[in-house]
């Protein structure tokens, strides 16, 4: 037999550097954590608020709520702009935090910004489907900007479902809105189905594999379909990563008081998830991700056709390079089907939540909406 060989004393010395910096790293990350536990103690419940830009109530019908964000220049803009949110989040991630507030940054640029708090639904509310979100609540709201500004027709910006919601809204009501605005919001939920890309979206292939018949189940049992349930969901795209960012993630941010705060912010906003309304996630789930009815001009609400060829005013539509919960291909299948031949497509770093709050986003998304909706005052 062949005696094993000593190791040689540069392999002692590689193994003694690596004890070493994993020392000193053990070291590091001890102290971090004494400094987190310390911020931690000292934190109280008015120091990770969120959505802190001064604004009032100008409305309210169920559980819908319609603020106007206080203007923070002297004249701004005649041609408000109304934001919708989705239903499965608050609306609160649009100004998460002063310092990552999309809303604070069109302010800023000059705009006046209302927008809609769907708020938590009622029981009575399961039965409320998306023609009373659109044609309902969403035109309640645009007629009540349009008076209170003189406008005859207002600037829509939808985000994700709320997205969708204009996009219908537009459709149906095309004379009341004068430019809209899309961002991260889906028109073809089929347009990812078959890439091996990074972006294919998990909810698109979970929800196709449905039967309608399933859904009607779940809607049946449920009722208005609990947020918690919405949200583990979500947590399902990447659960590693939804594991691993209470630990290894945490440890690198805790003993910086402000990233700690904005991580605590981003937090309790995933907590906060509403119930959503049963019929709308009955139709949503039943018309949109299985049947792909919107991009086919196929949808109805009511008794009327959501056909996008009807929507003749600017469109401006934004999509996230890294979009996993709607996949850009998702997105930028509205192009070419609209009856506008004004139609703009911009492109902005990162994933769908981080399209709001993202530093390098942030720097893009709310210059690009001031720029585009100035040139067409």
């Amino acid at each position: 037999m062949t005696e094993p060989q000593a190791p040689q004393a540069g392999a002692y010395r590689l193994l003694d550097t690596s004890a070493q910096a994993l020392a000193a790293q053990l070291a590091d990350a001890q102290q971090k954590i004494a400094r987190g536990a310390t911020l931690l103690a000292g934190l109280k419940e008015s120091d990770i608020e969120i959505s802190l830009t001064p604004k009032e109530e100008v409305w309210r019908c169920d559980s819908v709520v319609l603020y106007r964000y206080r203007p923070e220049v002297e004249r701004p803009l005649a041609v408000p702009v109304l934001v919708a949110y989705a239903l499965v989040g608050r609306y609160q991630m649009v100004d998460l935090e002063l310092e990552r507030s999309f809303v604070r940054k069109l302010l800023g640029q000059g705009l006046d910004v209302y927008v809609i708090d769907w708020g938590l639904p009622k029981r009575y509310q399961r039965w409320h489907g998306i023609d009373d979100y659109v044609n309902g609540y969403l035109d309640d709201c645009v007629d009540v900007v349009r008076k209170r500004s003189g406008a005859p027709a207002i600037n829509l910006l939808g985000i994700c479902q709320g997205g969708v919601f204009s996009l219908c809204y537009a459709a149906l009501h095309p004379q009341k809105i004068r430019n809209l605005i899309v961002t991260v919001t889906p028109v073809d939920f089929h347009a990812d189905a078959g890439s091996t890309e990074r972006g294919s979206g998990y909810v698109n292939r979970w929800t196709r594999a449905w039967d309608e018949k399933d859904v009607d189940r779940m809607i049946d049992a449920w009722g208005n379909y609990p947020g918690s349930m919405v949200g583990f969901s979500f947590l399902l795209m990447n659960p590693v990563y939804n594991i691993a960012k209470y630990s290894s993630d945490l440890v690198g941010i805790v003993g910086d008081e402000q990233k700690l705060k904005g991580f605590l912010r981003m937090e309790r906003w995933i907590a906060d998830r509403p119930d959503h309304p049963g019929e709308v996630l009955r139709q949503w789930l039943r018309d949109l991700y299985i049947g792909n009815r919107l991009v086919k001009n196929e949808l109805k609400l009511g008794e009327q056709r959501v056909d996008l060829r009807n929507i003749t005013m600017p469109v401006l539509n934004i999509y996230a390079s890294e979009d996993v919960v709607v996949p850009p291909a998702c997105t930028r299948a509205l192009q070419g089907r609209c009856g506008t031949s004004d139609y703009t497509e911009i492109e902005v770093p990162g994933g769908h939540i981080g399209t709001f709050v993202g530093n390098k986003a942030q720097k893009i998304l709310g210059p690009a909406i001031t720029e585009w909706l100035k040139a067409r005052l």
